[in-house]
């Protein structure tokens, strides 16, 4: 591209997300994988299983860490009703698990519970619900196929599948969707660069659409064409919907002239393998058998991690007996083929539409306007908008029932 460099710090390099979506928080940190399950009535069979025991048993079971042992105190998450005394002592109900995205497009359940969290981020949990996304950013992974930004409704664990470390960051700094999480002045800066408001799901639309890895994190080229603009934004738009599982249009995502994944023989109770036919587009587990199921789904990766195989690997992959990652599913649940079904949607969807994207990224995009940006002031941003923003007007429930001074 014609003046333009990928050298950090040239005036007309792409700037990174991280100067224009300023609030970022490191990935959550779970300690023990027993506190997550594809389904619900797992994590409710260990929590009752764990609290049933005493003692050692109780503590064996509960795999301690530096961070959370049944003795720490803690505080409860923010807008979770768990209870705060040490967990030695639990023997209460288990909580209502909550839809988290433990990994690029594998919604599972999470007990949340602060007591069993290492590091839970509760900026995050005070920001969480309609109508917030999040954008998680991928550790840089040379060389590796797959977005480098993706978006989810979901509580995001914000983990890459290369196991690199990514950020993650809230579209909103305040519940209810307030004040974007954007440098100060960006959207009006855009607005009247491309001669209409932008608001920042227009923002998160563009960035979906153009964002492009580099080491020193994501870059977002900004073009000075106000049509290739408005392109980028429709088709960001779609794709963010898309990665939603239709949380904006209100829509289950669907594919194109009526082709739709079907179960052709049903799938085991204990699959050993997955693999593919490109020939015949089906997807095979153990003995059964899932077609049409398009190439794009199949070759979908993010961080160069196939996706379908690692949300197989999440549901298949054998666990330490006696402990309670161990208590699942006597076979292979029906939720779980329905929510494969839709997976491979998802995943058809988004990987018919890279090709589109490669019209958007910093190499295809033409002039840039981030001198501009500079120029006027608005990157660097300012040291507060790096900080969470103060959300606290409520009451949050503090270690052994009290309540923390706000």
């Amino acid at each position: 591209m014609r003046g333009v460099t990928n050298a950090p710090g040239a005036d007309d390099a792409p700037p990174l997300l991280d100067e224009l979506m300023p609030w970022s928080v490191a990935p959550l940190r779970f300690g023990r994988g027993w506190i997550v399950a594809p389904d619900v009535r797992t994590l409710r069979a260990r929590w009752e299983r764990l609290t049933a025991a005493e003692g050692a048993e109780r503590e064996a079971l509960f795999r301690p860490s530096r961070a959370r042992t049944p003795v720490t105190a803690v505080a409860a998450l923010p807008g979770q009703r768990t209870g705060t005394v040490r967990f030695a002592r639990e023997s209460g109900p288990c909580p209502a698990p909550v839809r988290v995205a433990h990994g690029p497009f594998d919604e599972q359940w999470l007990l949340p519970d602060h007591r069993l969290i290492d590091t839970a981020r509760p900026e995050l949990w005070r920001v969480a619900g309609e109508p917030q996304l999040f954008a998680v950013e991928q550790g840089y992974v040379p060389g590796a196929a797959g977005p480098a930004l993706l978006v989810t409704a979901a509580l995001p664990e914000g983990r890459s599948p290369a196991g690199r470390p990514g950020r993650i960051r809230p579209l909103f700094r305040r519940p209810g969707g307030l004040e974007p999480n954007l440098a100060p002045g960006l959207l009006d800066f855009l607005g009247r660069r491309y001669g209409h408001e932008v608001d920042a799901r227009d923002w998160l639309a563009w960035t979906v659409a153009a964002a492009v890895p580099s080491p020193a994190g994501c870059r977002v080229p900004l073009p000075g064409d106000p049509e290739l603009w408005a392109a980028g934004v429709a088709l960001g738009r779609e794709l963010v919907d898309v990665q939603a599982r239709g949380a904006l249009s209100g829509t289950k995502p669907r594919l194109p002239g009526g082709r739709r994944p079907y179960v052709r023989a049903a799938v085991p109770a204990r699959p050993g393998t997955m693999t593919y036919d490109s020939g015949d587009e089906e997807l095979c587990l153990g003995a059964g058998r899932i077609s049409p199921v398009p190439v794009e789904a199949w070759e979908f990766r993010v961080g160069g991690v196939r996706v379908l195989e690692q949300w197989f690997a999440h549901r298949t992959a054998p666990a330490e007996p006696g402990s309670l990652e161990a208590i699942g599913p006597a076979g292979w649940p029906k939720e779980w083929t329905s929510e494969l079904l839709d997976l491979i949607t998802v995943l058809a969807l988004l990987g018919a539409r890279e090709p589109e994207r490669a019209a958007f990224t910093a190499e295809a995009a033409g002039p840039q306007v981030t001198a501009g940006l500079r120029a006027a002031g608005v990157l660097p941003p300012p040291a507060r908008a790096r900080r969470p923003a103060s959300v606290l007007d409520h009451q949050e429930e503090g270690p052994e029932g009290q309540f923390m001074l706000l």
